[in-house]
């Protein structure tokens, strides 16, 4: 059994770590944009993020002044078993947030939508945010936190079946010059897309992608893939960079997740992730054992299936 102690000191460490620890996919991705931009400003940009990534690591600071709206995503082993149940665990998160919100600190963003009530400490109604997976087999547990923007960044438009490829390149677009043009976002940035579900489920599947994938992943399925490579190149070729100055370094990769949808429509979201890229993942084992990663490994064969019973894949043992 995974004790509560262990999951409220586990998130308190990984909402230090969002906060303040650059993951080594986005560094990676920032430096190889850094390396190609060739405009002045967006150059400056690029340079002064990167020193301030490495003075938020050696200070331990947290990196940026607005840190964004903590939430946590739990994906859970069939076989976990949690002390006191998921009420106790969303409690222990709850408490986690508070706790780091004071003791980083990070800024209590979190306030009513009608009477700006602030608590101080990022936690209210339906705040932070909790999401949960599964997976088959598996003793235990997942907590990933990320730290996004809450204001803008994000897009949602109803396209038809009959608009195709080219109208998701062309609200693609739409959305990143109007993220860049009206300050609505932080460029560079990881930018997921939502396609297919209902709305809502649209845009749960594009923030995910934003948030829960790391650079240089791909969709499983290859043609998903292909448009991956494609749009990433074409939201880089649209003359805005860093911050919307000018250049070339507006996306440091994009990720598609897709959802069966109504048969008449095609829903499609745009998310921009945070050019902090702020997430921190650990895997919880009942005998104590805690691994930190920066992958939250979320998309799996199992949360991408399509058949009505799931069966193992005959190349691979993790879920027997």
């Amino acid at each position: 059994m995974i004790s509560l102690d262990l999951i409220q000191r586990t998130a308190e460490r990984l909402m230090e770590k969002a906060a303040i620890e650059i993951p080594e996919d986005y560094l990676d991705g920032l430096k190889a944009t850094a390396a190609v931009e060739d405009g002045d400003l967006s150059s400056f940009v690029l340079q002064a993020m990167l020193e301030n990534y490495e003075a938020a690591k050696e200070d331990r600071r947290a990196m940026c002044g607005d840190t964004g709206c903590p939430r946590w995503y739990v994906k859970m082993g069939n076989e976990a078993r949690i002390e006191g149940g998921p009420i106790a665990l969303e409690a222990a998160l709850r408490r986690a947030t508070a706790r780091a919100t004071h003791d980083i600190p990070l800024r209590p963003n979190r306030v009513h939508p009608l009477w700006r009530t602030d608590h101080d400490n990022n936690v209210g109604i339906g705040a932070p945010e909790i999401e949960y997976g599964f997976e088959p087999g598996g003793d235990w547990i997942d907590l990933i936190t990320v730290h996004k923007g809450g204001l803008f960044g994000t897009d949602y438009r109803m396209l038809f079946p009959s608009d195709g490829i080219q109208g998701i390149r062309r609200f693609f677009l739409d959305s990143l010059v109007a993220f860049g043009k009206r300050g609505l976002a932080c460029q560079p940035a990881i930018i997921g897309i939502g396609l297919g579900g209902s709305k809502d489920a649209c845009m749960v599947l594009g923030k995910r992608a934003a948030c829960l994938r790391t650079v240089g992943s791909r969709n499983s399925d290859p043609r998903i893939a292909a448009l991956e490579d494609e749009l990433k190149v074409l939201g880089n070729s649209i003359g805005m960079g860093a911050m919307g100055f000018v250049g070339k370094s507006m996306v440091v990769d994009c990720n598609i997740e897709v959802g069966y949808c109504h048969t008449g429509g095609m829903q499609m979201s745009v998310h921009a992730f945070c050019l902090s890229s702020r997430r921190a993942v650990a895997r919880l084992w009942g005998d104590g054992r805690v691994e930190y990663r920066t992958d939250p490994d979320w998309f799996t064969d199992y949360q991408r299936r399509e058949t009505v019973e799931w069966t193992v894949p005959q190349d691979q043992n993790e879920f027997a």
